[in-house]
């Protein structure tokens, strides 16, 4: 049974079920869901509702027919009619929209983003700050700033390189190419493209295995792969540091025992 929390009066909603999933859905379907400020807010909002408890698996969907559409179009042009300051705008993008992708892709636990619908600008940097993206075979997702006069923002010139190495991320932002869902996968910007009848199935059987995992370990292993240690060596002494507080998880004995009498382990995320 999943316990739901409103926030920005609805625009984002938070699901909680018994397993530990907690699924924040961007509810704002006749604007394709696109990062208004109250849309920033209530993310943060659901993300700050989260952090700290027990949650194992958080999900990232959109409602409606788009993941998300990115900048508010709208907020665009009421800046030029009302010929508001530049720096406003840019405000905007930082301490709302910037600050919400940097949330999600700093959130302790692990992440993954639902895409069956269209996934553009800041809206498909929110897909990929994900630490896992699902894209329905029918889904877009594309970097196309350039298509209202944009430069990048909102972290795609941190994120989509790491991704696709600089050559491939800088012909995807001058270009503006809209990318399927295969193709999206082939190049590594997502990591699953699903065909539509497996869609829900198989984005089910994900999120599972990712939440019936050992929390606390798995919650560990993100924090050091998102430390981008400068060597080797460096890497592996922090992991070695890491692990000596997972070895005292109740999960780490249960994988033992587990492992010892030839079943499968039942984490209970402590």
């Amino acid at each position: 049974m999943a316990d739901a929390t409103e926030f920005s009066d609805g625009i984002v909603r938070l699901e909680r079920d018994d397993d530990g999933v907690a699924t924040i859905r961007l509810n704002d379907p006749d604007r394709r869901n696109a990062l208004s400020v109250a849309m920033t807010d209530g993310i943060e909002a659901a993300l700050d509702e989260i952090e700290g408890g027990d949650t194992r698996c958080v999900v990232v969907e959109g409602a409606g027919p788009a993941f998300c559409a990115g900048g508010d179009i709208d907020s665009m042009l009421e800046r030029q009619d009302s010929e508001a300051p530049v720096d406003h705008a840019v405000r905007h993008v930082i301490q709302d929209i910037g600050r919400c992708v940097k949330r999600l892709y700093e959130c302790e636990f692990p992440t993954v983003a639902r895409v069956d619908g269209a996934a553009f600008g800041a809206g498909a940097n929110l897909a990929i700050a994900c630490d896992v993206t699902a894209l329905h075979e029918d889904a877009q997702i594309g970097f196309g700033f350039r298509e209202v006069g944009l430069a990048v923002d909102s972290g795609t010139s941190y994120l989509l390189p790491k991704l696709v190495g600089e050559n491939v991320a800088k012909e995807l932002v001058y270009t503006g190419e809209l990318l399927s869902a295969e193709r999206a996968a082939e190049l590594g910007v997502v990591n699953h493209a699903v065909p539509d009848d497996e869609f829900e199935a198989k984005f089910s059987m994900l999120v599972d295995r990712i939440a019936s995992g050992p929390t606390v370990a798995l919650r560990t292993s993100k924090r050091l792969i998102r430390s981008e240690f400068a060597t080797l060596g460096e890497a592996i002494e922090h992991e070695a540091g890491a692990q000596a507080a997972v070895l005292e998880s109740a999960d780490h004995a249960e994988g033992v025992d587990a492992f010892t009498d030839k079943r499968q382990p039942e984490f209970e995320g402590r």
